[in-house]
C-alpha cells in the first residue's frame, strides 16, 4: 500500500485491500472484444463439456443398472429351468384322465348354488324365530344362546359364499 501497487479503504476498524486499477494499462475497444470472444469461447466449451458430462453420467448410470454378463447367464439358466417345469407341468395336467366335463361341473355348480340358498333360507328362519323368542325373554342374547347351547356361523368364523 506504501509502493502505491494497492490501495487501502479503512471501514470503521476495518481495513481492505484491492489491487490498484489505475496502474494496469488501459485496454482498447479491439482488445476488449477479443476478450469477450474469448470469454463466449470458452462458455460454449463449458457447456459443451458440462453435457457431455451429463450424457456419461446417464450412460454410467443405465450400465450400473443393467445386469451384467454373468448375472444375466444365471438369470437365463434360471428362467429356461422355470419353463422347464411349467412345461412338465402343463403335461402332466394334459396327460391327466380325471378331468372334470362341463356337464359335471355345470352340475356341482348348479347344487352349491342351492344349497347356499336353502342355508340362507333355513338361517333367516333360524333368526327369526331367535328373535321372536327373544322379545319376551329376560336376560341377553349371549346368555340365551349359552342357556340353550345354540352355536351360530360367526362362532365357527364360517360365512357364506357369495352369491353368484
Amino acid at each position: 500500500a506504501q509502493q502505491g501497487r494497492v490501495r487501502e479503504k479503512a471501514y470503521g476498524k476495518q481495513r481492505i485491500y484491492f489491487a490498484d486499477q489505475e496502474q494496469l494499462p488501459a485496454a482498447s475497444d479491439a482488445e476488449l472484444r477479443a476478450l469477450d470472444g474469448e470469454i463466449a469461447a470458452l462458455a460454449a466449451r463449458v457447456q459443451a463439456l458440462q453435457q457431455s458430462c451429463r450424457q456419461m453420467e446417464a450412460e454410467l448410470r443405465d450400465l450400473n443398472g443393467s445386469m451384467t454378463t454373468p448375472e444375466m447367464g444365471r438369470e437365463v439358466a434360471e428362467l429356461r429351468r422355470d419353463c422347464a417345469s411349467y412345461a412338465e407341468r402343463l403335461e402332466r395336467i394334459k396327460s391327466a384322465t380325471n378331468h372334470v366335463t362341463p356337464e359335471e361341473k355345470e352340475k356341482v355348480c348348479s347344487e352349491q348354488k342351492l344349497y347356499c340358498k336353502e342355508w340362507r333360507r333355513r338361517k333367516r328362519m333360524a333368526t327369526e324365530l331367535l328373535e321372536a323368542i327373544l322379545e319376551g325373554y329376560p336376560k341377553s342374547k349371549k346368555e340365551f344362546f349359552e342357556e340353550v347351547g345354540i352355536e351360530t356361523d360367526e362362532d365357527h368364523n364360517v360365512t357364506l359364499p357369495a352369491a353368484v
